[in-house]
C-alpha cells in the first residue's frame, strides 16, 4: 500500500537542498538543527534513498535528492495553491507587477504558477528592470506592486522589508584558489605559505576583475565598497544587468562577483574571510506597492511575503 509523505519533511528537504547547511536550514523552518537531521533521516529511510552527501564544509545532492527536488517542488506548489484556493476569498482583476531579474529567475515562476492556480480570475502582467527604475515606475503608475533591493538601513518609505540577503564573493575555477592580502592577490592552496616563506604560491596581476551589475545596483555598491575598505584594488572587467549573464561570465574566468548566498549556483564556489576576503553588508529585498493597493495587487503581496525566497518556511523553491 503506498504511503504518505509529510509535506513538512518535503520543505525541510528543499531547504536544506538550497542552503546547504543544517544550521541554517534549521533558522528557515523553525526547527533545531537536530530535528532538521532527523526529517531528513526519516525521509531517506521512507523513500530507501540517500538525499544528501556529506563533507567536512558542505552538503550535496546525491543523484536521487536531484530527482526528488523536482517532484518536492511540484507537490509544494500544489499543496500551497489549494490551501490559498480554498482559505482566501476569490480576488479578480489585473496587477502590473516588476522586480529585479535575478529575482524574478530564481523565484518567481514557482510563486506566481502557485499564485495563479490559487487566483485564477487575476491577470499578471510581469517585468524586470533595475531597482532606481522600478521605484520611479511605480511612482508614475506603470506598476501596481514591485519587488527591490535596498540598504537596510535607507529603506525606501512604504517598503515591506521580505528578507535579509547575505551578500558572499562568488567565483568559479580560475578565481577558487584566489587570496586578497595586504592589498595583493596570491593564488595557490589555502593553507601554503606566502611568498617570502618559501612559498609555491603566485603572485596575481593587480586589480582584480569583477563581474558586477551596471549602477545603480546594491551588490555592486557593496562589493566596491568591501574592496576599498580592504584596500584590495579592483576593476570592474565585465557589467552585466542579468543574473544569467553575470554567472556566465564569473564561470568563464573574466572575474568574481557579489551574490546573496542563498544564490550561489553549482559549480561556482562561495568565498569569504577564511579566505582573506572582506566581509560584504547584507542587503534587504523588500515589497512596494502603489498607494491605494487593489484586491488582487493585495493579495499578490501576501502570497509573495508567505512564499517567496529563502526565508520562507513553506517555500518550495
Amino acid at each position: 500500500m503506498p504511503q504518505d509523505i509529510d509535506t513538512a519533511l518535503l520543505r525541510t528537504f528543499l531547504a536544506l537542498a538550497e542552503t546547504r547547511n543544517f544550521s541554517r536550514t534549521g533558522e528557515r523552518v523553525g526547527r533545531s538543527q537536530s530535528a532538521v537531521s532527523a526529517q531528513v533521516q526519516k525521509l531517506e529511510e521512507l523513500l530507501g534513498q540517500r538525499l544528501f552527501d556529506r563533507d567536512k564544509r558542505n552538503v550535496h545532492l546525491t543523484h536521487a535528492g536531484e530527482q526528488l527536488r523536482g517532484y518536492a517542488r511540484q507537490m509544494l506548489q500544489m499543496t500551497d495553491a489549494m490551501l490559498e484556493r480554498f482559505t482566501s476569498p476569490d480576488v479578480s482583476g489585473s496587477v502590473r507587477f516588476a522586480s529585479p531579474e535575478d529575482f524574478a529567475t530564481n523565484y518567481l515562476p514557482s510563486v506566481l504558477g502557485a499564485f495563479s492556480e490559487a487566483h485564477p480570475g487575476v491577470l499578471l502582467n510581469v517585468s524586470c528592470d533595475l531597482t532606481l527604475r522600478l521605484i520611479a515606475g511605480l511612482e508614475a503608475d506603470d506598476y501596481d506592486l514591485i519587488v527591490i533591493k535596498q540598504n537596510p538601513d535607507a529603506l525606501t518609505p512604504g517598503s515591506r522589508p521580505l528578507w535579509r540577503e547575505h551578500l558572499v564573493w562568488v567565483a568559479g575555477p580560475r578565481f577558487e584558489d584566489v587570496q586578497p592580502v595586504g592589498g595583493q592577490l596570491f593564488a595557490g592552496p589555502p593553507d601554503a605559505p606566502r611568498p617570502g616563506q618559501g612559498s609555491a604560491r603566485a603572485t596575481l596581476p593587480s586589480p582584480l576583475p569583477l563581474v558586477l551589475s551596471p549602477p545603480p545596483c546594491v551588490y555592486r555598491s557593496r562589493a566596491m565598497t568591501a574592496l576599498d575598505d580592504a584596500g584590495i584594488p579592483w576593476k570592474v572587467s565585465y557589467t552585466s544587468p542579468s543574473f544569467a549573464g553575470t554567472v556566465a561570465a564569473v564561470r568563464a574566468g573574466l572575474g568574481v562577483t557579489a551574490l546573496p548566498r542563498a544564490m550561489v549556483p553549482d559549480g561556482l564556489v562561495q568565498l569569504g574571510p577564511a579566505q582573506g576576503w572582506p566581509a560584504l553588508l547584507d542587503a534587504e529585498m523588500c515589497l512596494l506597492a502603489g498607494e491605494r493597493p487593489s484586491p488582487a495587487t493585495a493579495a499578490l503581496a501576501e502570497f509573495i511575503e508567505q512564499h517567496a525566497g529563502p526565508h520562507a518556511a513553506a517555500t518550495y523553491l
